[in-house]
């Protein structure tokens, strides 16, 4: 496992840097603030790990702030989720739960301030006007006519403004900075919009609401928050970031003096991570909700079957960069692959079953074949299969004309079952009316059985197998990526990722023969299928009666390829 609080990265630079000068005491304090308007997904993750991951390296402390600022598209659903995710990732926020909405009265205080000082406005352009005076990367911006209104008649309409006087979008509160900036953020902000909307925890108490860019540094200070880690997007935003803070240490001195590091996001082949995207993908019914397992959402993932320590591990090799990135999905693969090849258990599934007879076996005579558990744990030890005359294998198992290269069963070919004899086919039963192959007709060998005389034979292929009156019946869910592209939002092709959707992201057999044992695999727990990969015992349909495994992810590993 790889690591990520030892990793030598530039934000742990900073961090040491700041201990060694002393700065806010030498602590480091950080904080994940999502805005509960959709599910986590596996960029999530990678931010919740790092901010976490850095302060307990450093023996510092983690905040979970929720940036509910616009009702709109905000439900307590998502304030759920994001706390099993969160919590689920294995990051403790301990008694540091809070809200940007917690601090409503102190933010409107500081407007107040803001305005007294000359430092904040009512402007009454509307948007489309606020665009075209904000000006371009190359024109400055041209103030607006209501810059200039005086201190009294802007906290009079502010104060109104909070009274709900006024309709949405009518009004809002801008910063009063530069609007010849070179940079935009710093062309007079708003600070307030007027919206007319229910909060799921404030209830109608508010009608005005502050904008993220105001919101989020007043959070940081109040939380004394040292380390504020965001995304590369808000790199030009830092600016306004530090003046709000620096306005706020005036007006309320007592808070803390967070720094902004803007760190590179990571994406992820194969799969889209705008929330408004994967909510097109949910509310279109193209998958079974946030939680569907094709989709890159925490989740998702936990109900596939990937683990807090992959998805840790996945964050790790992912390194904190400077710039986006997008990782392939070989490597989140391989993560969770190389964690269930060292600790779960090797079980035999029949996924598409096809029966075989062996002619020569005793009739009702049952044997207990010792099988290894793992052979990567040396603890695992082993455990007891029934064996009879009757068995299933796989269908692929079977040709009746081999391809070339081909080391499976054939008619006059032989074929070692796992664990227990050598077999030959000697002819094949069909439907009289389909032609399709319903039986295989084989004999065995006695004398090959494990660690018989004859256990040593050469035989190239082995399969797998279930005892026909033992096995159990189960549903095996085969899940593959959502789209049949790497980059489906690829502008070189228009960039519509609806278009890009795989007709074959899942698979649902029905009638699979598996181990007895598995109609006791408990919730949650994960096993090798030999040689079809591994699986999850999914615990929502289990709860409903069922008997369902989610594959995770395939044998094969081709990342280092």
């Amino acid at each position: 496992m790889v690591n990520i609080e030892a990793a030598n990265n530039f934000i742990q630079d900073i961090i040491k840097e700041d201990i060694a000068a002393g700065k806010n005491d030498g602590r480091v304090h950080t904080r994940f603030p999502p805005e509960p308007n959709g599910w986590l997904h596996i960029g999530h993750a990678f931010a919740v790990n790092l901010n976490y991951r850095l302060a307990m390296s450093h023996g510092g402390k983690f905040n979970l702030r929720f940036d509910d600022t616009n009702p709109l598209k905000e439900e307590q659903e998502y304030v759920d989720s994001i706390m099993a995710d969160v919590k689920w990732l294995g990051a403790d926020w301990e008694d540091r739960l809070f809200f940007a909405s917690d601090y409503f009265e102190q933010k409107y205080r500081l407007a107040v301030y803001l305005i007294e000082q000359g430092l904040a406005y009512v402007d009454d352009l509307s948007a489309d006007e606020m665009r075209a005076y904000r000006g371009t990367l190359t024109e400055p911006g041209k103030e607006s006519p209501y810059r200039t209104r005086s201190v009294g008649e802007n906290l009079d309409l502010f104060a109104r403004m909070r009274r709900g006087e006024f309709p949405d979008g009518s009004r809002t509160l801008r910063a009063k900075i530069d609007m010849h900036s070179p940079n935009l953020n710093m062309r007079d902000p708003a600070l307030y919009r007027i919206r007319h909307a229910h909060h799921h925890r404030t209830g109608n108490a508010w009608c005005i609401y502050p904008m993220y860019d105001y919101s989020h540094p007043i959070g940081d200070y109040l939380e004394n928050i040292t380390h504020s880690l965001c995304s590369l997007e808000y790199a030009d935003h830092r600016p306004l970031y530090d003046w709000v803070v620096e306005h706020m240490s005036r007006a309320f001195p007592a808070g803390g003096r967070p720094q902004q590091t803007e760190f590179g996001r990571v994406s992820l082949s194969y799969t889209v991570m705008s929330k408004r995207k994967l909510r097109r993908l949910v509310e279109e019914g193209h998958v079974a909700g946030w939680d569907d397992p094709r989709l890159p959402t925490i989740a998702g993932l936990r109900r596939r079957g990937y683990t807090p320590s992959a998805l840790r591990t996945f964050s790790a090799l992912c390194g904190v960069a400077r710039k986006n990135v997008t990782m392939e999905l070989a490597v989140l693969e391989h993560c969770i692959r190389e964690e269930l090849n060292a600790t779960a258990p090797r079980v035999m599934a029949v996924l598409r079953p096809l029966k075989l007879v062996l002619e020569n076996y005793p009739a009702g005579q049952v044997e207990w074949l010792e099988v290894e558990n793992n052979p990567e744990d040396q603890q695992s030890g082993m455990r007891l299969v029934p064996f009879s005359r009757e068995i299933y294998i796989e269908q692929e198992d079977f040709m009746e004309v081999p391809v070339k290269k081909f080391h499976r069963l054939t008619v006059g070919g032989e074929v070692r079952l796992k664990g227990a004899y050598i077999i030959r086919c000697e002819r094949v039963v069909k439907d009289p009316d389909t032609r399709e192959i319903t039986e295989l007709r084989c004999t065995y060998d006695p004398e090959s059985k494990s660690g018989g005389p004859q256990s040593g034979r050469k035989i190239k292929g082995t399969s797998h197998w279930v005892s026909l009156p033992h096995a159990a019946e189960a549903e095996v869910r085969l899940y593959d990526t959502l789209f049949s592209k790497a980059e489906p939002e690829d502008a070189a092709e228009g960039g519509d990722f609806m278009a890009h959707l795989n007709p074959d992201s899942l698979v649902v057999l029905t009638g699979c023969k598996v181990e007895a044992s598995l109609t006791r695999a408990l919730p949650g727990s994960r096993y090798q299928f030999l040689r079809q990969g591994y699986f999850y015992a999914d615990p929502q349909s289990q709860a409903n009666g069922r008997t369902v495994f989610n594959r995770i992810v395939g044998l094969k590993d081709t990342w280092a390829r």
